[in-house]
């Protein structure tokens, strides 16, 4: 296995169509890495992806137009992004699906929806550091899923 796990953003079109209609893409990647210096090396200088966005603790890639972003956090801010603890022994399955919506109320929404119909709430709908809005919930297999919105 990886040194880290992948984390699936999943962008949802929602122009036009009612909420509950999803048509979904994958619009970045993002893995959990040990080293994050190392591993921007290697992505950045190594394989030659631009930087789109660096920050303390996270950095993004393009990887051309049309394909998804490469993103990197550290393990451990991966896990506390999604509220669950760092061990790989904990039962996290190494990846996490996100629904990207248009505003606080949409995440708000999509949240009760998804606790209506037997979702597990691992973190609740709340002000991101970002300066976003998100929550996380587990489906009835266990997947996480993260609702963001803006």
């Amino acid at each position: 296995m990886a040194s880290g796990y992948v984390l699936i953003i999943v962008e949802f079109n929602q122009s036009g169509q009612e909420a509950s209609n999803m048509t979904m893409q994958i619009s970045a990647v993002t893995l959990g890495v040990k080293d994050l210096e190392c591993s921007k090396k290697f992505y950045g200088d190594g394989l030659g992806c631009p930087i789109d966005q660096d920050h303390p603790g996270f950095v993004s890639f393009n990887l051309g137009e049309g394909a998804a972003k490469l993103s990197l956090y550290t393990w451990d801010a991966l896990a506390a992004d999604a509220g669950v603890p760092a061990d790989p022994t904990s039962g996290f399955r190494g990846v996490m699906f996100s629904y990207i919506v248009e505003s606080q109320e949409r995440v708000t929404e999509v949240m009760a929806q998804a606790e209506r119909a037997g979702a597990k709430i691992l973190k609740p709908a709340q002000k991101a550091q970002w300066g976003g809005f998100s929550g996380h919930f587990t489906d009835p297999d266990g997947y996480i899923w993260k609702v963001t919105g803006y």
